[in-house]
């Protein structure tokens, strides 16, 4: 599955959260997610562009592997999903084939949707306010998504393509 996103750093998520509503955002939901990163015993993730994570939110586990990016302006990529029943298990088992935890990332996350799009309005500990952007299906142009940020109030400068584990990382 190919996971088509951008996100950008914001000083005032009100502001963007009343640019969705204006524009007709459909409210998803609000959870705070706790994403676990692990690092592969023989590849180095950072030098690959992979990541490996387990999230938990609302109660529920889920598996991700994210390949690299695909285009120097977004942060699309190819991503697999699993849902996990067991996470302590499923921990386990990656430790034991020798993958680490690398970092723990928490966030609030506030979730609308528009026509073709999910908006999400993050809250990251440690590193501040940002709006993610997946566009749904189909083909799709970074020049879209700027449009989008610039529709949503976002100066698209601001796009960053790091995730917030690269981010939490380079401030340790």
């Amino acid at each position: 599955m190919l996971e088509i996103e951008a996100k950008a750093e914001v000083d005032d998520l009100e502001a963007v959260r009343e640019a969705v509503l204006r524009r007709g955002g459909a409210f998803l939901g609000r959870e705070v997610q706790r994403d676990v990163y692990f690092a592969h015993p023989k590849r180095d993730f950072a030098e690959t562009d992979e990541a490996l994570r387990m999230r938990e939110a609302g109660g529920r586990f889920f598996l991700t592997y994210k390949g690299p990016k695909l285009d120097r302006e977004t942060k699309t990529r190819e991503e697999f999903e699993v849902e996990v029943f067991d996470a302590g298990n499923a921990e386990e088992i990656l430790h034991r084939l020798g993958f680490r935890r690398v970092l723990e990332v928490r966030k609030t996350r506030e979730s609308y949707r528009l026509p073709g799009y999910r908006v999400m309005l993050d809250e990251v500990e440690g590193l501040g306010s940002f709006v993610e952007l997946e566009k749904e299906a189909g083909d799709y142009s970074p020049q879209e998504m700027a449009d989008l940020f610039k529709d949503l109030g976002i100066d698209p400068a601001r796009m960053e393509r790091r995730s917030y584990l690269e981010l939490l990382l380079e401030k340790i």
